[in-house]
């Protein structure tokens, strides 16, 4: 079949998928046309016509979509059409119908985070990404990494790993939770910075607690002291809104199989354009590619079906938008959080304060370590969260709902705490 008539029957058989799987959406963005985002936060009419795009188990309760999110029929249906192209012919039909593709995707993506598309690589997640810069910057013995305890684990690794191999020094702040403030965060950061001090490696969000950094103020003390910055993101691109002007990072990498609900293994990294020749890439490229942002997408080869429908996900994130998204986050943490904060023994470790935290809460009860709430809940309540813990620090447990979560699964989740609080796990 010639490639034009075979596009045309494909495609068109995508667009009747495609338009069916966009219609509840559609017909829920009719209803909140000139609503505040805090008024259509609480319209359960809007956001259980959101659910209904999504294919999901409905006898089990997710909040735990900080790990991975299910993505919408919309971007599971184009990722099904791409993989059926695909095995048509892979060697062909990915070099002449797919890969040219990825370009689009990469404009759409650097226009959705703000910056030139020449700056950001497709990666598969938040590690892949923030680990070509780990392993890629220049740094020699002595030289010193300065981050916090609640960075996550694989970048916390990676740099130890330079530590053994390359003799730097990792340098690790610890902060209470909820912290004082946000000054007390950027304050913290600056004491521990020495003469010694090359790089500031930061969580935009922690996976911890969901606590959001002043990241702009960070990197912006760390420039005027030569320090370069590289911006843990996995949690917060498409949360909350925000674009690169409001980090002015050097480095920034994300996972888009979270809050974009792109496929699972999907998310890219931002390097400033005059940085890119000085970083080696995690795989090798040739020396032409120096200065090439692609050259951090050498992995070999990889399932392209997987990367095209993030356009898809964009195209359904930004239907919905980004401040609706927002504010329907932050009211689900608020209900429920509310809800528990005065039983005995429970302690909210994610500030109210919206500057300082959006979808992400966690919590701790007293005398129930983490792990084993998290076990009952999913045993008894068919309930599934996340355990999270910090060394000598504390533990929590960590609940991420995402926009097809429901009151009522929300209400369930903090009356199964209020029953665990009066009765224990047994």
């Amino acid at each position: 079949m010639e490639r034009r008539k075979f596009l045309s029957v494909f495609g068109g058989a995508y667009a009747v998928l495609k338009s069916d799987a966009l219609a509840f959406t559609r017909d829920a963005l009719s209803t909140v046309d000139g609503r505040s985002p805090e008024d259509v936060a609480k319209d359960e009419d809007f956001w259980w016509q959101v659910r209904h795009a999504f294919t999901i188990d409905r006898n089990s309760i997710n909040l735990n979509n900080g790990s991975v999110s299910p993505a919408p029929r919309v971007v599971s249906e184009a990722m099904n059409h791409h993989f059926e192209i695909q095995n048509m012919s892979p060697s062909l039909y990915v070099d002449e119908m797919l890969g040219p593709q990825l370009e689009l995707v990469r404009r759409r993506l650097a226009a959705a985070f703000g910056c030139d598309s020449e700056e950001l690589a497709i990666t598969r997640n938040t590690t892949e990404a923030l680990e070509n810069v780990q392993f890629g910057i220049s740094l020699k013995h002595g030289d010193e990494v300065l981050t916090t305890t609640q960075d996550y684990p694989s970048m916390i690794t990676a740099w130890k790993q330079r530590e053994r191999r390359d003799g730097i020094l990792l340098k690790m702040v610890s902060f209470p939770v909820p912290p004082p403030s946000m000054d007390y965060l950027v304050q913290s950061l600056e004491k521990a910075i020495t003469p010694r001090t090359k790089i500031i490696h930061i969580c935009h969000v922690t996976y911890t607690t969901g606590q959001i950094f002043p990241v702009k103020r960070i990197c912006q003390m760390a420039r005027q002291k030569g320090i370069e910055t590289i911006v843990d993101g996995g949690h917060s691109f498409a949360q909350f809104p925000f674009k690169l002007d409001d980090l002015d990072c050097d480095y920034y990498g994300t996972s888009l199989h979270k809050w974009l609900t792109a496929p699972v293994g999907t998310g890219f990294l931002y390097v400033r354009k005059e940085k890119i020749p000085a970083i080696w890439s995690l795989f090798a490229s040739p020396h032409e590619s120096a200065d090439n942002i692609r050259k951090f997408e050498s992995i070999g080869t990889f399932p392209l079906p997987i990367r095209t429908p993030i356009s898809e996900a964009l195209a359904f994130h930004e239907s919905i938008g980004l401040e609706r998204k927002a504010a329907r986050f932050r009211y689900l943490r608020e209900r429920w959080s509310r809800r528990v904060e005065k039983l005995p023994g429970v302690k909210i470790l994610t500030p109210y304060d919206r500057e300082q935290a959006c979808a992400i809460g966690s919590m701790s009860i007293d005398g129930i370590e983490a792990g084993k709430l998290t076990d009952h809940l999913l045993k008894k309540y068919l309930i599934h969260v996340r355990p999270r813990f910090v060394a000598n620090e504390f533990s929590c447990i960590r609940v991420t709902p995402n926009v097809y979560t429901t009151l009522e699964e929300i209400d369930t989740f903090a009356k199964s705490i209020e029953t665990i609080v009066h009765k224990g796990i047994g």
